[in-house]
């Protein structure tokens, strides 16, 4: 089935979004059309099948909706199924209740488990619904199969400046253009950034490893490029019209160094923008314990 269907996929996205002139925290929006609101690429199948095991074993772990959001996730999963109806409809179809994945081959009923849990079984975009309130946003809903080293338990009902409290410098540059983006964004009016990290684990669904400063002795500048991996989530945000919730979605992205370095001048950009990093956010990011070896492998190429 896979051999016939999955070449109908383009392949996936490689995006670069590292700088290497000085670091800058900033939003870094751009607008999308509606038709590139979801992203398709030949990894489809695999990162399905992972999400349906995640799904099926770790639950409690990837999924999760405070009251308060069980309509807007009611909303979120129509509003996901009219799209691939209408903007990918060799891929997916549906007659009354029953979606059909053409991709896989499959029927699913969106009424028979949580919506949320039913987005996560069509798509490859994670996604964090949240709510105003009068601290600011918070975050009420999420399909979380494929977390970059943060736990959906751990951020659950506390508004955005304290899911980000850790991270270095989001309070005094991005906590308030955040929040007036959030409480402006219309619901015809889609957008994106790029966030990225280079990690030491290529698993999908990662809950920890964040902070860390212990010298990582197993990684030199030998196999560096074969060891580590750029991670890039592409993120995207949509104001649901009915319940006004804003949906982030997050697609992750991975690539292998030696494959990034590949292309001419990468090495160069990468090294300059790890070099770049301020030191609390290289702490952050975990990228201290590994930094000499890889600086001295992208150094040599």
């Amino acid at each position: 089935m896979s051999d016939r269907i999955m070449p109908s996929l383009p392949k996936v996205a490689e995006y670069r979004p590292y700088e290497a002139g000085e670091y800058r925290m900033v939003m870094g929006l751009s607008a999308v059309s509606m038709p590139d609101w979801l992203e398709f690429a030949d990894d489809y199948a695999a990162q399905m099948a992972e999400r349906r095991r995640l799904l099926a074993c770790r639950r409690e772990d990837v999924l999760a909706c405070l009251p308060e959001a069980e309509a807007a996730a009611r909303e979120l999963l129509s509003v996901v199924v009219s799209h691939l109806c209408r903007h990918h409809p060799a891929w997916f179809s549906r007659t009354g209740q029953m979606v059909h994945n053409h991709l896989l081959d499959e029927r699913i009923d969106v009424s028979s488990d949580h919506p949320m849990a039913i987005i996560g079984l069509l798509v490859q975009e994670d996604f964090c619904l949240n709510h105003w309130h009068e601290d600011g946003h918070r975050l009420t809903a999420a399909i979380l199969c494929f977390p970059t080293r943060w736990s959906l338990a751990e951020k659950l009902g506390k508004p955005l400046i304290q899911v980000h409290e850790h991270v270095p410098g989001y309070a005094d540059r991005l906590g308030n253009p955040v929040e007036r983006f959030f409480s402006t964004l219309k619901a015809e009016k889609l957008a994106q950034r790029l966030n990225w990290s280079v990690i030491d684990d290529d698993a999908l669904f990662q809950v920890r490893g964040k902070g860390r400063s212990d010298w990582d002795y197993g990684i030199s500048a030998d196999n560096a490029l074969r060891r580590l991996t750029l991670r890039v989530e592409r993120q995207s945000f949509r104001r649901l019209p009915e319940s006004r919730a804003i949906a982030f979605g997050i697609r992750i992205h991975q690539t292998r160094l030696d494959r990034v370095a590949e292309t001419p001048g990468e090495a160069a950009r990468l090294s300059a923008a790890l070099h770049a990093l301020p030191l609390d956010l290289a702490r952050y990011k975990s990228i201290l314990r590994f930094s000499d070896a890889v600086q001295g492998a992208l150094r040599a190429l």
